[in-house]
């Protein structure tokens, strides 16, 4: 999956697949993380937040979205 750069203290990168509906999220520390069964919606309003970290924190960690952390 591609990701793109962001503008964020906590995370460099992200990207979605839609077919899949999973979330990878790159942060600074070099931790990438995929999430499963996150809706496209919530990707979009992610997308588009003017805060990623923030919208990550209060929206995608405490979803109870399955995830599991990538080498």
């Amino acid at each position: 999956m591609n990701r793109m750069p962001v503008e964020s203290e906590a995370i460099a990168s992200f990207g979605y697949d839609a077919e899949e509906a999973t979330l990878d999220v790159e942060f600074h520390s070099g931790h990438v993380y995929r999430y499963f069964m996150v809706p496209a919606s919530l990707f979009a309003d992610f997308e588009a937040a003017p805060s990623k970290g923030t919208f990550f924190a209060h929206h995608i960690r405490p979803g109870g979205f399955p995830y599991t952390k990538l080498e």
